[in-house]
C-alpha cells in the first residue's frame, strides 16, 4: 500500500489562498485537507463490521398485562383532563352517565439505531500560549483511534475534540498579523467631518461658530474613539491563530415507529407521546426482523425498518465523491491546492427494536340528553374528545 502524503491547504479568506510552509513528513499518517472549514468523515477500522454477528444477545419476550378500563377510572381520566383545560367546565364530567366502555389494543412496533459518527474539520482560535501541539510531538491519531466517553444510549449527543498533534500557527488573515485595522468609519483618521456644520466651522445662518464641533470642522470618530484603528476581532489583537483539526462526534438515535391498523376516529400522532406495555424487545449490533407475529403488519414494519436502517448506518464504506485538482509544490513544502475526498461511513451502531401494547378505550357517554364520545390512550390515561358539551371559548387545542 503506497504512504499516504499529507496534503495542506489554508483558505484564509474567499478572495486570497495563503500558502503554508510545512514540513511535510512530519504529517504523515493518514491524509489531511488543511482547508478552512472543510469537512472530512472517516470510516470507523475495518474489523468493525467483522465483530458483528459475534455480539448479538437473545431478544426478551415479555411479560405484560393491560389493566381492565373502570368507570371510575374513564371518569377520572375525563374530570383530570377537563381541569387542565381554561375552557371547559367540570359539571358535564362529574354528572354524564357513561353507557359503554370498548377496550382494544394497538400495537406499536419502534426500531431505534442508535449510532455514532465521526467527522474532522479545520478550525481556529486567538493564540493565547507558546505551548501548540504540533506535528513535532508526533504523528497525529487517526480519528476512531481517540477514545471518548459514550453518552446515555439512545440519546443525541454532539461533542468536540481537538486532535493532538494537529496544531499550526499562522498570522492572522483579517489583520495581517498587525492585531489591529484600519478604522472603516474613519478610514484611520480618527476623526470625521462634523454632521452639524458640514466642516465648514460654523453655523451658515447664524454666522458663529459650530458649538458641536467647537469651531474645528470635524469630531472625534466614535466607531474607533479616534485612535484610527480597531482591535480585530478575529485574533482579539493576539496577531497569530492556532489553527487545529477539530473531530466531531455525532451520536444520534434514528427512530422508526410504526403503529399497526385500526379504524377509529381518533389521531395516530397521539400515539408517538405516550407509553405502551412492553411485550417484546430486542437490543443487539444488529437486529433481525421479526416473522410470524400475530399482527402481520408488524412483522411487515419490522423488516422494512431494519432494511431501511441496515441500508442507511451498516453499509460497507464507499467513496461517494472525489474531486481531484492539480498539486501545485513549490520549494520548502509549500502546497496551495489538492484533492478531496468525501467518504461514507459505516457507523457505528447498536440497535433496539421494541413491540408495545398502546391501550386504548372508546368511552360513550351521555349528558344533558345527548350522546358524546371520547377516548383514553396509553399507560397514561391521556384524554382525546372532539366535542366536550362544556366548552366556554374555541381557541384551545384538543390533546
Amino acid at each position: 500500500m503506497m504512504p499516504v502524503k499529507a496534503i495542506l491547504d489554508l483558505e484564509t479568506e474567499p478572495e486570497s489562498l495563503l500558502t503554508l510552509s510545512i514540513d511535510l513528513q512530519q504529517l504523515d499518517g493518514h491524509e489531511w485537507t488543511l482547508q478552512d472549514r472543510e469537512e472530512r468523515r472517516f470510516p470507523p477500522p475495518s474489523d468493525f463490521l467483522g465483530d458483528l454477528g459475534e455480539q448479538r444477545n437473545r431478544p426478551m419476550p415479555l411479560e405484560h398485562r393491560i389493566p381492565t378500563m373502570t368507570e371510575d377510572v374513564a371518569r377520572n381520566a375525563l374530570v383530570s383532563f377537563v381541569n387542565s383545560k381554561c375552557c371547559y367546565g367540570n359539571k358535564a364530567a362529574g354528572e354524564l352517565v357513561i353507557q359503554d366502555l370498548r377496550q382494544l389494543t394497538l400495537y406499536r412496533y419502534r426500531l431505534e439505531t442508535f449510532n455514532e459518527s465521526r467527522l474532522s474539520e479545520w478550525t481556529f482560535e486567538p493564540l493565547t500560549s507558546n505551548l501548540v501541539d504540533g506535528p513535532q510531538n508526533g504523528t497525529s491519531p487517526r480519528p476512531w483511534d481517540i477514545k471518548v466517553q459514550t453518552p446515555p444510549l439512545f440519546q443525541d449527543d454532539t461533542r468536540k475534540f481537538r486532535i493532538p498533534h494537529s496544531s499550526l500557527v499562522k498570522a492572522c488573515h483579517k489583520c495581517h498579523g498587525h492585531g489591529r485595522y484600519k478604522c472603516s468609519g474613519c478610514q484611520g483618521a480618527g476623526w470625521m467631518r462634523c454632521v452639524s456644520c458640514s466642516g465648514t466651522r460654523q453655523r451658515r445662518k447664524q454666522q458663529r461658530r459650530c458649538q458641536m464641533c467647537s469651531g474645528t470642522g470635524r469630531k472625534r470618530c466614535s466607531t474607533c474613539s479616534g485612535r484610527g484603528n480597531k482591535t480585530c476581532m478575529t485574533c482579539q489583537g493576539e496577531k497569530k491563530l492556532l489553527h487545529f483539526k477539530q473531530l466531531i462526534i455525532t451520536w444520534k438515535n434514528n427512530v422508526f415507529e410504526f403503529v399497526s391498523e385500526h379504524q377509529l376516529d381518533f389521531p395516530g400522532e397521539l400515539l408517538s407521546k405516550v407509553n405502551g406495555e412492553n411485550v417484546f424487545k430486542d437490543e443487539n449490533v444488529l437486529v433481525y426482523p421479526i416473522i410470524d407475529f400475530p399482527k402481520p403488519e408488524i412483522s411487515l414494519a419490522s423488516q422494512r425498518a431494519i432494511a431501511e436502517h441496515n441500508a442507511a448506518f451498516t453499509a460497507s464504506s464507499r467513496i461517494l465523491q472525489q474531486n481531484k485538482r492539480s498539486l501545485q509544490a513549490r520549494s520548502g513544502g509549500k502546497i496551495q491546492q489538492s484533492r478531496q475526498d468525501k467518504y461514507s461511513s459505516p457507523l457505528k451502531a447498536l440497535s433496539r427494536q421494541t413491540i408495545e401494547l398502546i391501550p386504548i378505550t372508546e368511552v360513550h357517554y351521555q349528558y344533558a340528553g345527548k350522546t358524546y364520545l371520547y377516548f383514553i390512550y396509553g399507560l397514561e390515561n391521556k384524554v382525546y374528545t372532539l366535542d366536550y358539551p362544556e366548552r366556554y371559548c374555541c381557541g384551545c387545542t384538543i390533546i
